[in-house]
């Protein structure tokens, strides 16, 4: 996705609504937002791809949505399936907001940025 950042109106998801295909080289990313993020959707995508001389690396979205877990309501963009790897998470279509690392068999956890990272728009 490139170009004009794009926003949905999701209704929330409840608790246990959200399946994870979790096993060998495939992981999960969760990427924890404030609510002012409700809606848009935030790119990433495997750094080794670039890296390996293919250029950019194809890009992958998820939308903040509000989660309702039995401790209270956060909001999150929820990747469920990702090859196992090191992955940038984009603030804008240029801008890193930072790396995280996925491994198989697991979920991963990051936390965006509360201001626009170093040399972002």
């Amino acid at each position: 996705m490139t170009g004009e950042r794009m926003e949905h109106a999701y209704g929330p998801s409840e608790t246990g609504s959200v399946v994870l295909d979790l096993g060998g080289d495939t992981g999960a990313l969760i990427i924890y937002t404030g609510r002012d993020l409700h809606g848009r959707e935030i790119e990433i995508s495997r750094t080794a791809d670039a890296a390996a001389g293919a250029g950019d690396a194809p890009r992958t979205h998820s939308a903040v949505r509000e989660r309702r877990v039995r401790d209270g309501t956060f909001h999150s963009a929820v990747y469920p399936d990702l090859p196992a790897g090191l992955y940038t998470v984009w603030w804008d279509d240029r801008t890193p907001a930072g790396a995280v690392t996925v491994s198989g068999g697991s979920v991963a956890e990051f936390v965006w940025p509360t201001r626009v990272p170093p040399g972002g728009s």
